[in-house]
């Protein structure tokens, strides 16, 4: 499997500043890194059953603070995560406008929503007020950079799509770097029941949803 040729996807990481976007992508140990266009692109490889996948992750940190993304920017894109701070409402209300852009310029285009940083008790974007995943049949997956959380979770959905086989699977772990912190499995028992509850209910009127 070393032998073959990898299924090579561009990948575009997008969201507020201060979502954990750049340590999202660093905490993988076997990534390349160069720099094109202003951007950092990370090339992060994975070992699956169907072969091996590489992921070139276009990372927009610093970018989207000074609102100077482009259209240009996102031309080319297989796959795209939308991450944001659970933490920060103001992260989370970004979201569809994040969305809107990806699609409009990257047509049919799979994405994923991330609520990052889950370590975190203070939640401010609690699974009752996140509806847009759910409107729009997005997946969505809770994470946690620091911690190694679900990191690979986005990435094998993204592979399963992009590759058209939904049987994918890692067959090797991604290297990892040390986790900064531990999650506590108390709190994220709690996260996912109260998404699993939020999940069951009618979606509010488009007015009163998303904050």
């Amino acid at each position: 499997m070393a032998d073959q040729i990898p299924l090579t996807f561009k990948l575009i990481l997008v969201g507020n500043s201060n979502t954990g976007k750049t340590t999202f992508i660093k905490c993988h140990l076997n990534g390349k890194v160069e720099k094109k266009d202003g951007f950092d692109i990370y090339s992060l490889p994975f070992e699956t059953n169907f072969g091996p996948v590489v992921f070139n992750v276009w990372d927009t940190t610093g970018r989207e603070k000074a609102g100077s993304l482009r259209d240009d920017d996102y031309h080319g894109g297989h796959g795209g995560i939308i991450l944001f701070d659970i933490t920060s409402r103001l992260t989370y209300k970004r979201v569809p406008q994040w969305h809107r852009d990806l699609a409009r310029v990257c047509k049919n285009m799979p994405i994923v929503i991330c609520g990052n940083k889950v370590d975190i008790k203070e939640c401010s974007v609690t699974p009752s007020q996140m509806s847009y995943h759910r409107r729009n049949n997005l997946p969505f997956y809770y994470t946690s950079a620091k911690s190694n959380y679900n990191i690979e979770k986005p990435f094998l959905y993204l592979a399963q799509h992009l590759v058209g086989e939904p049987t994918l699977e890692f067959i090797q772990p991604p290297v990892l770097a040390p986790p900064e912190i531990e999650v506590d499995a108390y709190l994220i028992k709690q996260y996912h029941e109260s998404l699993a509850k939020a999940a069951t209910q009618p979606l509010p009127d488009e007015s009163d949803s998303d904050l």
